[in-house]
Formats: structure tokens, sequence, C-alpha cells
């Protein structure tokens, strides 16, 4: 039987996607989006949004930074909406499916305080969650070990009490360092089949 008494849910590339080098290639095409990607650090300062960061402000600081390369830093606020996307509707269907069952739901994850109220607004299964450890709320980012003890300390629930899924190996890897059981989303289909394998989806 078992032990999991909650499941934890990464946001991004779990129930939305994030894809914005897809949106750079249909906005710029895919060389110069490349280009631009190499040259300027876009994914740092996403990183240092979802420490606590303004997206505004570090987009501008950026743009500042890069000025030749202005123009196109400045789409990664402007079409934010559109990187965050699409809906994973199998996955949102588990969490759902967990509401019902009473399981309790949090979400870990990588996400600007900013960012993340402007996807909640958009997407209502965001407010479902029993506790959602927002890495922009917090100051820390997974995979580095105080925010996945930070939801330890607040629900009183560690080891493998815990089920966790998220897209990236590292976060996996340091969530399983914790003893909590884990899995490495690849697909709504191979996630269905872990869970019902474990016991924690009937």
């Amino acid at each position: 039987m078992s032990k999991v008494e909650a499941v934890v849910f990464d946001i991004g590339n779990v129930l939305v996607g994030w894809q914005p080098e897809c949106v750079y290639d249909r906005l710029i095409g895919p060389a110069r989006r490349q280009e631009l990607f190499d040259e300027v650090d876009l994914e740092g300062m996403n990183a240092q949004v979802d420490r606590g960061a303004l997206l505004a402000e570090s987009v501008n600081a950026l743009a500042k930074a890069h000025p030749h390369w202005a123009e196109e830093i400045r789409l990664w606020q402007v079409h934010w909406d559109d990187m965050f996307a699409p809906v994973i509707d199998e996955t949102v269907a588990l969490l759902k499916a967990f509401k019902t069952q009473g399981m309790p739901v949090f979400a870990l994850s990588n996400f600007g305080a900013e960012t993340f109220a402007r996807a909640r607004a958009r997407h209502d299964f965001l407010d479902a969650f029993d506790a959602a450890f927002i890495s922009g709320h917090l100051g820390v980012l997974k995979p580095e070990p105080e925010i996945y003890a930070a939801l330890e300390k607040a629900t009183g629930l560690a080891g493998d009490k815990l089920f966790f899924i998220d897209d990236r190996a590292d976060n996996i890897a340091a969530a399983r360092a914790r003893g909590w059981q884990a899995h490495h989303f690849t697909g709504p289909a191979a996630l269905r089949r872990d869970l019902v394998a474990s016991g924690v989806l009937s």
C-alpha cells in the first residue's frame, strides 16, 4: 500500500508548457533566435525573476546591457503569456482527480511571484493546490534544498509520504535525496502509469 500522503506538482512543462524558444522562433526566426540566446543570458534573467526579481525591471536591465538586442529582449515580457503555454490537459485532469479523491496536492515551482499571479489569472486550476510553494515568494530555487525544506516544514510531511512530479532531472534528484518519491515527467501517459503502479492513483 502506498505511503504517499500528498502529491507535489511542478508547474512549467508539467501542467502548462514553457516554450520561450518556440515563441521566439515564430517571432524572429530560428536562426536569429539561436544567435540571441547564445549571446544574451535570457534564461539567467528568468532565473532571477523566479528568485523574486520583477519581470519588467529585469527585462529592461538586460535590454540596456545589450542595446543591439533590446527590441528582441523586450519580447520576453510582451509575449510571456504566449511562452507559458499550452495547458497540458491530461496532467491537469490528474490534478483534479487527486482533489476528487481527497489527496492533498501542493505546487513546488520555480516561478516569479508576479508571473505566477499573472498565470493564476489565466488558469483557474492553479488555485486548486492546498498550498503553493513558489520560488519567487520564497527567494530560493529548485534544486536548492531550502525550497524542499520549506514545503516539508509547512506541511509536516517528508520522505516517502510525498510524491513529486517535475520535468527536470536535477530537481528530481534533489527530491529523491530527501527520500521523496518522484517521477521525472516526460508526458502524461507515463506519469499516470507510474502513479497507478505506485498505488498513488486509483
